[in-house]
């Protein structure tokens, strides 16, 4: 009897180790839905957004896409994070989307490109997001179109490059005088693609009061053809945030800006089909963590399983 009770016992033990998790499963069926709202009178914001199938409340994740990107950018996140269950909504910058493409004739005419990234879209973007979540909360209400889906106390936010910084800005990086003026508090978690630190070189206290938890992406030749810059610039944003136990960087090795979109172009190497998949498990992983508080989702991101999905040669960091 003594016997039995004792393997019995260490037989739960081992269990409860165990992480009994996947972050690529899926469940529920996407319905991709394309609309727009406007605010303070002429500014128009164009939504896709992708729903589960299912008539629940469901977290929400915010998507801002890269410079010359539009709402029909990085499908293969939409597609992914709403089949397990998060409503995902991207959302489209005017002044630094797809239209800027109309005024570029080869690919040595970036000119539209350059001033697409200035000061004025930069505002823009800042205003988009917190508008887009105003939107997202008078839908959410009683008697409107899409009442009741949205999970408002249960936000993340994710970008591409541009998108990056634009979401970088809304989740607590510093700016000089104006500090965390553009902080969202709505945001409970952030994905930075492709991240970048500051222009005037003070990493340390952009990043020093960032609250929430980052998951910050990148490549070892993560240079856009645009604006060629070294990949190590990167990895300073994740040098610098407060060493708390809610920050993550993956670095894929081999990977180009273009490995967290669907883009063609700027290909230098054959493309690492597994760079996608590294990327949806993670995120995954990610927001179940920090915006549904799934224990199991926390064990599998801070344990060894992490590695089952990354490359020999990716690296991947927490603190």
């Amino acid at each position: 009897m003594g016997s039995f009770f004792l393997f019995t016992f260490f037989s739960i033990i081992l269990q409860e180790k165990k992480v009994d998790y996947d972050p690529m499963s899926t469940s529920a069926k996407v319905v991709i839905i394309d609309d727009s709202f406007k605010y303070q009178n002429d500014k128009s914001v164009p939504l896709r957004i992708y729903f589960p199938d299912e008539e629940f409340q469901c977290p929400v994740v915010l998507f801002s896409h890269g410079l010359g990107g539009s709402r029909e950018s990085n499908q293969y996140l939409g597609n992914h994070w709403a089949s397990r269950g998060y409503v995902v909504v991207f959302m489209q910058h005017a002044g630094s989307d797809d239209r800027i493409w109309k005024d570029v004739l080869t690919f040595r005419e970036f000119k539209p490109f350059k001033s697409a990234i200035g000061k004025e879209s930069f505002d823009r973007r800042k205003a988009d997001a917190p508008a887009t979540l105003d939107q997202l909360e008078l839908w959410n209400q009683k008697g409107q179109k899409f009442a009741g889906r949205f999970n408002m106390g249960k936000v993340g936010m994710s970008g591409h490059s541009f998108g990056a910084i634009t979401t970088q800005a809304l989740c607590g990086q510093s700016f000089g005088r104006q500090g965390q003026a553009f902080t969202d508090a709505r945001i409970k978690a952030a994905i930075p693609m492709s991240p970048s630190p500051p222009q005037d070189g003070d990493d340390k206290r952009a990043f020093a009061r960032v609250q929430i938890p980052w998951m910050l992406m990148t490549g070892t030749n993560d240079s856009p053809i645009i604006s060629p810059s070294d990949p190590e610039v990167r990895l300073k944003v994740f040098q610098h945030l407060p060493a708390k136990r809610h920050f993550y960087q993956l670095v894929l090795d081999g990977a180009e800006h273009s490995a967290f979109s669907e883009r063609e172009f700027n290909v230098r190497n054959h493309s690492n089909p597994n760079h996608h998949r590294s990327i949806l498990a993670l995120s995954s992983a990610f927001w179940d963590t920090y915006l549904r508080k799934d224990k199991s989702a926390k064990k599998w991101l801070r344990g060894r399983d992490v590695r089952k999905v990354l490359e020999p040669k990716d690296s991947w960091r927490k603190k």
